[in-house]
């Protein structure tokens, strides 16, 4: 890992507790009713998540362009350079390593799918933005999304599933893995063990409650997680600066769930 990587890495976990809090408004075609939900106002959601001050943003490069300058500084910047749904209706690479460089950007996320007849292609969208970003010294974030297509395409957090996408992310040379917590403490503390890059938690699917997803996230950081990034969880439960302010007493505070919701005002 060269210099420049380094540093790049460094500035997504800046926080002293050595974890990172990230907010994801990178849902893009996987969105739905664009009129609907937290999302609907995505400048308006931007601005809500970064007022809860967190870490870094995961954001389609259109929307960086239109919305980020204000914040620039504020926070770490992450390219979201994967397109698809679940049932590959859509599977496009919209993003590449020259273009986060060009963004100003602190690491190119890579959202992929895995399992079916296309996670092949997937694979190599992987490989491929690591081979490039290597040039620019530029941190590659994957998103690894398992599916199961005995009910037509959807995504899984099985444990099997979830160990299986933590190493398709490794084995392709990311420096960061997302994935989804299984709920199963022991399998996933087995998978984040034997992963030599950090591993953090997504928010989602989204919970009943925000205190559900502040305790999915506590138990994946005991269970060795680096931290979260939380897109459904963070501004689909209402009040999303008070629910950042809140996944941050948990991430970098090490507050207990209750605790962190009380001390965010909830």
């Amino acid at each position: 890992m060269g210099l420049g990587t380094k540093i790049r890495l460094a500035r997504l976990f800046s926080n002293p507790s050595g974890h990172l809090f990230g907010g994801a408004v990178d849902h893009f075609v996987g969105y739905g009713n664009v009129r609907e939900g937290g999302l609907a106002d995505l400048p308006g959601a931007l601005r809500r998540v970064m007022a809860g001050g967190p870490d870094y943003i995961s954001i389609q490069p259109g929307a960086a362009r239109h919305l980020w300058s204000e914040y620039a500084g504020k926070a770490a910047l992450v390219i979201q350079g994967g397109c698809f749904t679940a049932d590959d209706r859509i599977r496009q690479l919209i993003a590449t390593p020259e273009d986060a460089v060009r963004y100003g950007a602190d690491a190119l996320a890579v959202a992929i799918p895995v399992r079916g007849a296309t996670e092949g292609e997937y694979i190599r969208w992987l490989t491929d933005t690591v081979n490039a970003a290597a040039r620019f010294e530029m941190p590659v974030v994957a998103h690894v999304y398992p599916r199961d297509f005995s009910d037509g395409g959807k995504i899984v957090f099985t444990p099997d599933e979830i160990a299986y996408a933590v190493r398709i992310g490794f084995e392709a040379g990311v420096d960061v893995i997302k994935v989804g917590y299984t709920g199963d403490f022991e399998s996933f503390r087995e998978t984040v063990a034997t992963c030599p890059i950090p591993v953090v938690i997504a928010g989602g699917p989204k919970t009943d409650t925000l205190l559900g997803a502040l305790v999915q996230t506590s138990e994946a950081l005991r269970a060795g997680a680096k931290g979260a990034v939380v897109g459904r969880n963070l501004w689909g439960h209402g009040d999303t600066t008070m629910a950042a302010r809140a996944f941050k007493f948990v991430i970098h505070k090490g507050m207990t769930p209750e605790d962190a919701l009380a001390a965010a005002g909830a």
